[in-house]
């Protein structure tokens, strides 16, 4: 399974279709049993470590590492300040990862065995930071981690709210007056989702993003993410931030017809493009340069296709 999967739970665990119509409390009461049902299959399962590749890179390319401490998680990130009198901080923030081995196995550790945020933060001069997810980069033993917060509560308030906490921190210590968000498939979803509770945030470029949680869920045939916040479903408490939603046209995992079905629906907006001949991953740090230098427009935009 690729970047930002979901899986699906045992059916002799999962939960009924009735349980899925009730509050979204009674399915996280589900999920929790789905983890006792499944018992240690989910720790034991093993893999190649992923959490040493973005430490490596982030030394090689001379990022500042760091481990912070938000309102429930700790949180590795890097930073890149540049030139901290440019007054805007820009955040990138990574998808999902590998949160799952295969449909029914619970990965150890979710880390992305490819950095592509990290790396796209490489071809960036102005003051940037790698926001890290709670449990990932080697932070999955964690007291408070479990592989809920990976697999059904990916894009719960917990995290979230945690990840906003070290976002203002961050920004604090940048002396940042404006925020530019960067986010990939499952981290695009936080981006969009962080938008709404930092003000500072003026703007958000999405790839690959993960803007309808439950018309993914469906598609794929994974069980829907009980306890997530969905993108889909934001009431936003300011003006929204300035957005633009890439995607490939080859993209299998978040598609152009399902990035286009979320922002035509209103709640997101922004401006989407498909790149002719891209992947959910592949080949992004070809047009990041350009992306860099572009200014997006204010307000909703009506979907469109972009050749690279």
């Amino acid at each position: 399974m690729s970047e930002a999967q979901g899986g699906s739970l045992p059916l002799d665990c999962a939960p009924d279709r009735e349980v899925h119509e009730v509050a979204r409390v009674s399915r996280v009461r589900a999920a929790l049993n789905f983890l006792v049902c499944a018992g240690s299959a989910l720790w034991l399962a093993a893999c190649a470590d992923p959490a040493r590749k973005a430490p490596a890179y982030a030394q090689q390319h001379g990022f500042q590492a760091d481990v912070v401490t938000g309102s429930l998680f700790q949180h590795r990130v890097y930073r890149a300040y540049g030139d901290l009198a440019k007054g805007t901080l820009h955040v990138y923030i990574e998808g999902d990862g590998s949160p799952f081995l295969d449909r029914n196995t619970v990965a150890v550790d979710p880390t992305p065995r490819d950095p592509l945020m990290l790396r796209l933060m490489a071809l960036d001069s102005s003051p940037s930071i790698y926001l890290g997810r709670p449990c990932y980069l080697g932070l999955h033993r964690d007291g408070r981690c479990n592989p809920l917060y990976w697999t059904l509560l990916r894009f719960s308030p917990d995290v979230v709210d945690s990840m906003a906490t070290v976002l203002r921190s961050e920004a604090a210590k940048a002396r940042a007056t404006s925020i530019q968000l960067y986010g990939h498939s499952g981290g695009a979803t936080l981006a969009v989702l962080l938008a709404d509770r930092v003000p500072e945030v003026n703007q958000v470029v999405t790839i690959g993003a993960n803007l309808d949680i439950d018309a993914w869920s469906a598609m794929h045939g994974y069980t829907p993410l009980a306890g997530s916040l969905d993108p889909i479903d934001i009431q936003w408490h300011r003006a929204p931030p300035r957005m633009m939603h890439l995607v490939g046209s080859e993209d299998r995992n978040t598609s152009p017809a399902l990035i286009q079905g979320a922002v035509s629906k209103g709640a997101v907006g922004g401006d989407v493009r498909v790149i002719e001949g891209y992947t959910h991953n592949c080949c992004w740090e070809r047009i990041w340069p350009a992306i860099l230098r572009e200014r997006l427009n204010s307000g909703p935009q009506a979907p469109q296709s972009a050749a690279d």
